[in-house]
């Protein structure tokens, strides 16, 4: 079913604008994610001054990551029920509160509270599954893809922003002043919260309640192929994120000296610039074209993207031609997905049925990092672990090939599955 036949119809006016939420929601997408994207930057420093081996800030990463993954179906769920400001409010001063007891911490203990627990807590209540469920639900059917790859993209303009600012502001200060001036940056997330009032409530053709849809779709093949296929975009941008500024900063630093560090940070900005493009033509072709054929596409992409960068030589331009290519890819898997969970189960509880398929996404995310921070204490390289992420490159571009784009069984039939 496309997204333009969904029973699940629009409770908003058709009239009413939407400007307001898109603008809002993409404001609120570029603070989250950006300032995630600034962690790696602080990989480096944070391990020379505390002297910690690097997997102990890998782990606190990792545990983001997590955290991230299991809450996205609560917030998700408490925004469906209890409203979406709601959960952004809270979203946004677990993420502020985190980032500032990183700035503070002495431990990786209190490292795994404040940029592991509540920042993850913090993503998860200031990320996709709020945002994007609401963006869902005021878009018009036959827009819906492509809305939801522009919002998507929104998130890359903070990557292109805060990691080169990260980098700039610890050689101006240190790494604990950037990480409280970025709780600073969080709050300004509360300002925006207002203007994200989506649908008062979305109606569905027979109402059905949410343990009926979600049983639904728990029993479809389709879903966790979906959820399958999440694990590896999450281990390839999880482990970019936190551990390609040190990567970098380690082989190009014999070339460029101290602008290795300048370089990794730029690598990250290289990356959301890409992603805007690359996104937001994933959201057209999604409306025109075969999801999960392009889903498998994109995943096949990364998959050579990245056997090629980890077999070359690296070089400044390597860095640069890889960040463009990855970057091309890196989000767009995510209005592609949604999408597909929309048009199969409907809009009314997408943010819940999305925050359980990105659960996958962040426990992939959770291996990503901190197999990165482990196999370079074990070995001195991340060689090992990058093709760990070829190969669940390789599986996802698989595991996405037999599933279906048509709903599963009618909604008052016998709740068995629907043929393939």
């Amino acid at each position: 079913m496309s997204a333009s036949a969904s029973p699940v119809q629009r409770a908003a006016d058709p009239a009413a604008p939407i400007w307001p939420v898109l603008l809002a929601g993409s404001a609120i997408l570029l603070l989250s994610f950006g300032l995630r994207a600034g962690f790696g930057v602080f990989q480096t420093p944070i391990a020379a001054e505390m002297n910690w081996p690097r997997s102990e800030f890998s782990f606190a990463l990792a545990i983001q990551n997590l955290v991230w993954g299991l809450a996205q179906p609560l917030f998700s769920m408490a925004a469906d029920r209890y409203g979406d400001r709601k959960a952004l409010t809270a979203g946004a001063l677990f993420y502020a509160l985190g980032l500032w007891l990183s700035s503070t911490a002495m431990t990786p203990g209190e490292q795994a509270l404040g940029a592991g627990l509540l920042v993850g807590l913090g993503v998860a209540g200031t990320g996709f599954g709020v945002v994007l469920a609401v963006v869902g639900r005021i878009a018009p059917p036959e827009k819906r893809s492509q809305i939801l790859g522009l919002v998507t993209a929104a998130g890359s303009l903070g990557q292109v922003v805060v990691p080169p600012l990260a980098e700039w502001l610890q050689r101006a200060t240190d790494w604990r002043v950037t990480l409280a001036i970025f709780a600073g940056l969080a709050l300004l997330m509360l300002l925006l919260t207002p203007f994200v009032k989506g649908p008062p409530k979305v109606a569905d053709a027979q109402e059905e309640p949410m343990g009926q849809v979600l049983g639904r779709a728990f029993r479809d093949p389709t879903y966790w192929l979906l959820f399958i296929g999440f694990f590896s975009c999450g281990y390839q941008l999880a482990f970019i994120t936190a551990h390609f500024p040190a990567f970098v900063t380690e082989i190009c630093g014999p070339i460029l000296g101290e602008g290795a560090a300048a370089l990794g940070a730029q690598a990250i900005a290289v990356i959301g610039v890409m992603n805007v493009v690359g996104t937001i033509l994933a959201g057209r072709l999604g409306a025109k074209y075969s999801k999960k054929y392009l889903l498998a596409g994109i995943y096949a992409a990364r998959t050579i993207v990245g056997a090629w960068f980890i077999m070359t030589p690296m070089t400044p331009t390597t860095v640069l031609i890889f960040s463009a290519l990855m970057g091309s890819l890196w989000l767009a898997t995510v209005p592609l997905t949604s999408g597909i969970v929309a048009d199969l189960y409907g809009l009314k509880y997408m943010g819940t049925l999305y925050g359980v398929i990105f659960l996958s996404h962040q426990l992939g995310g959770f291996m990503g990092v901190w197999l990165g921070g482990a196999f370079y204490d074990a070995y001195g390289s991340y060689t090992l672990v990058w093709w760990v992420g070829v190969g669940v490159g390789a599986l996802s571009a698989i595991v996405h090939l037999p599933i279906r784009e048509t709903p599963p069984p009618s909604r008052g039939g016998q709740g068995g599955l629907a043929p393939a």
